[in-house]
Formats: C-alpha cells, sequence, structure tokens
C-alpha cells in the first residue's frame, strides 16, 4: 500500500510538471516583443559614438578609410529585445529567430538559443549579438552613406536605419515549434 502511494504521488509530480510546462510553453503567444535598445555599436572597428560626435583618432580615420576602400565594413552590435508577460502564469522560450535589416535591406540573421523563463507580469531583455558586413551597402551609396548610418543612433541607443523581425520558438518534448510568423519589432516608448 505504501509503495502504492508513492507511485501515485509521483505520477501526480509528474503530470504537475508537464502541466506547468504545458502552461509556460502556451502562455508565451500571450507575450509582448519590443526593441528595447541598439548598444556598443561600432563599424569597422570604430565606436559608432565616437564618428558621430566627431571624437575620431587618426587611427580610428585609418580603419573606416581602409574598410570603405576594401568594401569590407564590419558591422557589430548588442540588440536588446524585450519580452513582456502580461499575464499571470510564466511563459517560456527555447529560441529566437532573428532579422536584422538596416535602411529596410535586410543584412544579418541568427537564432538566440538560450531558453527563457519570462516571469508573470514581468519583462525579460534577450540579448542578440549581430555581427555583419557593411561593405556593398556603403560601396553603393558612399562615404556619407556611412556618416548618415552612425549619426542615426540616438541618445536612448536605437536607430531609425534599423529594423528587426523575430520568431520565438518553443520546446514541445525535443521538437523546436516556431511561431507561424516573424514579428516586426518596434521600439518601446515612455522608458
Amino acid at each position: 500500500m505504501v509503495l502504492a502511494g508513492s507511485i501515485l504521488l509521483s505520477s501526480c509530480d509528474v503530470l504537475l510538471q508537464v502541466a506547468n510546462q504545458f502552461s509556460s510553453v502556451a502562455n508565451l503567444a500571450n507575450c509582448d516583443f519590443a526593441l528595447k535598445n541598439v548598444s556598443n555599436v561600432s563599424v569597422a572597428g570604430v565606436n559608432v559614438k565616437n564618428l558621430t560626435k566627431g571624437n575620431l583618432s587618426a587611427t580610428d580615420v585609418v580603419k573606416l578609410v581602409a574598410a570603405y576602400q576594401t568594401k569590407q565594413v564590419p558591422l557589430a552590435m548588442d540588440v536588446n529585445v524585450d519580452v513582456t508577460n502580461p499575464t499571470t502564469t510564466q511563459a517560456a522560450m527555447t529560441a529566437l529567430d532573428w532579422i536584422l535589416a538596416i535602411d529596410g535591406k535586410d543584412m544579418a540573421n541568427g537564432v538566440n538559443t538560450k531558453s527563457y523563463t519570462i516571469k508573470p507580469s514581468a519583462t525579460t531583455t534577450v540579448p542578440l549579438g549581430v555581427n555583419t558586413d557593411l561593405g556593398n551597402l556603403f560601396s553603393q551609396q558612399g562615404l556619407d552613406a556611412l556618416k548618415t548610418f552612425a549619426s542615426s543612433f540616438s541618445n536612448e541607443g536605437i536607430s531609425s536605419k534599423v529594423g528587426l523581425r523575430v520568431k520565438p520558438s518553443i520546446a514541445v518534448g525535443t521538437t523546436q515549434v516556431p511561431f507561424p510568423n516573424y514579428i516586426n519589432l518596434e521600439k518601446k516608448t515612455g522608458k
């Protein structure tokens, strides 16, 4: 009888865990996604803040000119996405596919495969490391396009030139199930 009781309690615990996991997975559809900010932006190894403020060293100028001449203009930045759970139960996300566009042209994509639990009535920030080459974009539009791109970043760390689409995924058993469509992210207001 004690053995039967232990098996019954163990089975109930497993069922409760599965129910909680299913609830967390299903609740992801209720979450809101927003572009929080863009930080640590560098073009050809030069911090964009230096470029926009005119605080370029001789080394920075050499890096930018060399990148422009070779048509290899590496861009590196951290893009932070806020996931807000407005409900009273937690949500789960196991992957986040992303596509970054600059001036409406898709420039980079990737996947963040870290799992996140978004607590009830809370916001979790998901960082995305972006590395791409802007050589083709700037070789067609000239050096002024590079200056315009750099100066488009506001003090809040966002640029009107940068767009982001994301597609969250959830794990059901051993299978990743993505949202059906990408979500276009907008900059959050009021923060």
